[in-house]
């Protein structure tokens, strides 16, 4: 899948995401992946920028040897391993880069990538992953469990808050043209930015998924074990119900679900992705309670085959295709509207009671999971860069020849 090469796109391009560190990586980095392998593709291998990296030292990673240029966070105290602990310095480091002679910067933003300063004759387009979402509506989620709060700095941590808050909302005007990972992250978007957005779903391996095994007699999670993914719903579900649910993941909530976890459910915390394919092929059903802003895992449940069981907000409105409202082959999962014990166990009961796996067709929603795919948001992508590229250039061409008559 492809469209013809990118139309006189510039020789020099920059790329820039907010950080490359083994203790942070997932969808968002891929993306970047995915990105520098179109423009390396279609035009010319890109310049990458970041606020640290450590990546590009390892031979496994696809960022090694390749030069990417850092924020002086890099050279502060645990700045590569922590960097996140510098967050009221992020967004002044981000404006320190300097961009200089490239003519199209994308940036990947989740927090403050977006936020570097271009002139006028540069393009700017920024894929944003989110708004910054503890800086906006899951504030309140985030600090609840907060170690900061619990020693008594809450009201210091949502002063730096409300500083970020105002800093995303301006920060987010220099963009020239916003691209969004899901329907919901565009609403989000405009919501706390009024800035409009073009929906380009992210890229998912789907390939590396086998979706025709056998399932078997468990449930599955698998995500990072932090508070707004609300594990704890999916734990205290299956307690009540006394099915059996396998949860893999790492997070500062893995003691506390440990605790939390009954007979019938398995804390595994981190898998290798061999474990976690074999794991998604084999599952009766994936389950997620959180709000995710697109949200990859269940994607690759689906990739595997599997019908997912998940809260009705969110990503997962793009990506699943509810029974409810699909009585025909065509459906993806079951959606549940509530955010609360009641409404989950409601949902997984009616799909055990009435064994509702057997109604889904693996291969249909290994079809759907196809979708999401690398080379469908290459193919998308591709084609709005073309556009933009050539709308940006057109603009430039028409005020030149403006000064000069």
């Amino acid at each position: 899948m492809s469209v013809n090469s990118p139309l006189d796109l510039p020789i020099n391009i920059a790329l820039v995401h907010e950080w490359f560190t083994s203790r942070s990586t997932g969808g968002a980095e891929n993306v970047v992946k995915i990105i520098d392998e179109l423009l390396t593709e279609k035009a010319s291998q890109p310049q990458i920028f970041s606020l640290v990296n450590e990546e590009s030292l390892l031979k496994s990673n696809w960022l090694f040897d390749r030069k990417v240029k850092t924020s002086f966070i890099q050279k502060l105290p645990f700045g590569i391993s922590h960097v996140q602990q510098y967050l009221p310095l992020l967004p002044f480091a981000i404006e320190q880069i300097n961009l200089e002679g490239y003519k199209l910067v994308i940036s990947s933003s989740h927090l403050v990538a977006k936020g570097v300063l271009t002139s006028p004759d540069q393009l700017h387009i920024s894929y944003v992953h989110t708004p910054v979402r503890y800086a906006w509506d899951q504030m309140n989620i985030y600090l609840k469990r907060s170690f900061l709060r619990k020693i008594g700095l809450g009201p210091l941590i949502r002063l730096q808050l409300h500083t970020l808050r105002q800093w995303d909302q301006l920060s987010s005007s220099r963009i020239d043209y916003l691209l969004a990972n899901s329907n919901f992250t565009a609403k989000r978007i405009w919501k706390y930015w009024r800035r409009r957005s073009e929906v380009i779903h992210p890229p998912v391996n789907v390939d590396r998924f086998e979706w025709n095994k056998p399932r078997e007699d468990f449930y599955l999670s698998v995500c990072r074990l932090v508070p707004n993914k609300r594990v704890d719903l999916l734990v205290r579900a299956f307690n009540r119900l006394k099915l059996p649910l396998v949860v893999v993941g790492e997070g500062v909530e893995k003691s506390y679900l440990k605790d939390l976890a009954g007979p019938t459910v398995k804390i595994l915390g981190f898998q290798s992705k061999e474990k976690i394919e074999s794991l998604m092929s084999q599952c009766r059903a994936f389950v997620y309670a959180g709000i995710e802003d697109f949200g990859i895992a269940p994607v690759e449940a689906m990739a595997s085959g599997a019908p997912v069981i998940a809260l009705g907000k969110g990503g997962v409105l793009d990506t699943v295709k509810c029974l409810n409202f699909n009585q025909d082959k065509d459906a993806t999962g079951l959606l549940f509207y509530e955010q609360t014990v009641k409404s989950l166990v409601e949902a997984i009961e009616f799909f055990n009671e009435k064994k509702l796996w057997r109604e889904f067709n693996s291969g249909l929603i290994r079809d759907w999971a196809n979708s999401f795919s690398q080379d469908s948001f290459k193919f998308k992508l591709e084609k709005t860069i073309n556009r933009v590229w050539s709308e940006h250039k057109n603009s430039c061409d028409i005020a030149t020849s403006d000064l000069r008559s």
